[in-house]
C-alpha cells in the first residue's frame, strides 16, 4: 500500500483536475448562454422601439430603462465621464452599485478613484457627445484569467508528484531486487555451512589436543555466526518477528562474540558491558536487534583501529519505558559537519566501506521496532543510543 500510495494520489489529482476543467468549462458555457439571452432581449426591445412608430416617448423611455437593467445584469463595471473627466453615471461598482452621480455627490470621489482601476483593466472608449466610457472585466473574464493559471499550477504539481512517484517505484523495485539477492546469498551460504559442520564433527571425533579443541570451539562459534548472518539475509524484506525478550541478554551475547575477536596485543580494544538491575524485557526481533547492535559495535571497533581504546556497551531502562542500549567509544568521534550525513545510505568515511551499517541499523530500529537510533552529543568519541519501546 505504501508503494502504491503516490500513484494513487497522482491518479486522484488527475481526476480532480479533469473534473474541475469540465465543471469550469460547463460554467463558462452557462454564462455565455445567459449573456446571449440578455443580449437577445436587448436587441428585441431596441428593434421593437425602432419599428413601432406609434409608441409614445414614455414607452421609449421605459424600453431604455429595461435595456439599462439588462446591462446591469451583465455585471460589467462601467463609469461614464464627461470631457472634463467628471463622472456622471456608473454601474456595477463594488460597494457602490449603479446610479447617476454629480460633483457634489459624496460618492463622486470614490467613483473617480475607480476610474483608474478600470482603465488599468481596459482602454476607455470615447463616445462623441457623451464622453469617455470606462469599463472593467466581468466575473467571467476574471475567472478566465485566474482559473487557467490555477489549473496549470495544479498540473505542474501533478507532474512533480508523478516524477516522485516514479522515483518511489524505482526505489521499491531496487529494494525488491536487493532483498532477492540477499535471500539468494543466504541460500548459497547453506552448502559451505553444511560442509563446515561436517568437518567440525570429524575434528570432534579426533579430539584430545587442547589447541585443536580451542580452535574447534572458535570455529563452532564462527559457524553459528555464519548461520545467524544467513538467517538475517533471509529476513530482509519480510515483516519482523517481535517476541518479548530480555534486551540485556541479547546485547550481552553480541558483546561476548566481539570480545573474542578484537585486537588484544597491539592497539588493544577493550569492550565493556554494563546493565541495569533486573531483566529489561521488550518486544523485539532478536535476529534483527543483534544485527543493529553488531553494526554499532563494529563501527566503534573500526574507529579505534590502529590506536586502541575502550568501547562501553550499557543496557538500562529508557526514560519513557522500554530499554535503551548505549554504545560509546573513546575514539576520535564524528566531526560536526558529518553528523547529519552518517545515517545516509552510501555515506562512508572509510576507503573500503559501503556506507550501509548505520542506515541499516536505523531502519531495523525505527521501522521494525518503532524505536529510535540517535547520535548523542558527547565530549569525546561517538555515542549511539538504541531506544526500544516496551
Amino acid at each position: 500500500m505504501r508503494r502504491r500510495g503516490p500513484v494513487f494520489l497522482v491518479a486522484l489529482g488527475l481526476l480532480l483536475l479533469l473534473g474541475s476543467y469540465v465543471w469550469y468549462a460547463q460554467r463558462i458555457v452557462d454564462e455565455l448562454r445567459g449573456e446571449a439571452e440578455r443580449t437577445s432581449r436587448m436587441f428585441a426591445r431596441v428593434y421593437s422601439a425602432l419599428v413601432d412608430t406609434s409608441s409614445s416617448p414614455a414607452t421609449s423611455d421605459l424600453a431604455l430603462f429595461d435595456i439599462s437593467q439588462e446591462i446591469n445584469e451583465l455585471g460589467v463595471p462601467v463609469i461614464v465621464t464627461d470631457d472634463a473627466g467628471r463622472p456622471s453615471y456608473f454601474a456595477n461598482l463594488p460597494d457602490l452599485g449603479s446610479g447617476f452621480v454629480s460633483p457634489a455627490d459624496p460618492r463622486s470621489a470614490s467613483v473617480r478613484a475607480m476610474v483608474r482601476t478600470l482603465d488599468e483593466q481596459n482602454r476607455p472608449v470615447v463616445e462623441p457627445g457623451i464622453g469617455k466610457i470606462h469599463f472593467g472585466n466581468t466575473p467571467l473574464v476574471r475567472g478566465l484569467k485566474v482559473i487557467p493559471l490555477l489549473q496549470v499550477a495544479m498540473l505542474s504539481l501533478l507532474i512533480v508528484a508523478g516524477i516522485m512517484a516514479l522515483g518511489v517505484r524505482a526505489r521499491a523495485e531496487r529494494e525488491r531486487v536487493w532483498a532477492g539477492m540477499a535471500r539468494e546469498a543466504a541460500h548459497q551460504l547453506g552448502t559451505p555451512l553444511s560442509s563446515l559442520k561436517g568437518w567440525l564433527e570429524l575434528l570432534a571425533e579426533r579430539g584430545g589436543d587442547p589447541a585443536a579443541e580451542s580452535a574447534q570451539r572458535h570455529m563452532q562459534g564462527d559457524v553459528e555466526r555464519l548461520e545467524r548472518v544467513a538467517h538475517r539475509f533471509e529476513r530482509i524484506g519480510r515483516p519482523p518477528k517481535l517476541v518479548a525478550s530480555d534486551v540485556g541478554e541479547v546485547t550481552e551475547a553480541v558483546v561476548h562474540y566481539f570480545r573474542a575477536r578484537v585486537p588484544t596485543l597491539a592497539n588493544t580494544v577493550v569492550i565493556g558491558f554494563e546493565r541495569g538491575d533486573g531483566p529489561l524485557v521488550a518486544p523485539v526481533d532478536r535476529v534483527l536487534l543483534e544485527w543493529a547492535v553488531e553494526s554499532l559495535i563494529k563501527n566503534a571497533v573500526d574507529a579505534l583501529a590502529g590506536r586502541g581504546g575502550t568501547i562501553t556497551v550499557r543496557v538500562d531502562r529508557a526514560a519513557g519505558g522500554g530499554a535503551r542500549v548505549r554504545v560509546a567509544d573513546d575514539g576520535p568521534g564524528i566531526p560536526p559537519a558529518l553528523r547529519r550525513k552518517i545515517f545516509a545510505a552510501g555515506f562512508t568515511t572509510k576507503e573500503s566501506g559501503w556506507g550501509i551499517g548505520l542506515p541499516l541499523a536505523r531502519r531495523i530500529i525505527e521501522e521494525s521496532h518503532s524505536g529510535r537510533l540517535v547520535l548523542v552529543a558527547s565530549d569525546r568519541g561517538a555515542v549511539f543510543d538504541v531506544l526500544v519501546p516496551g
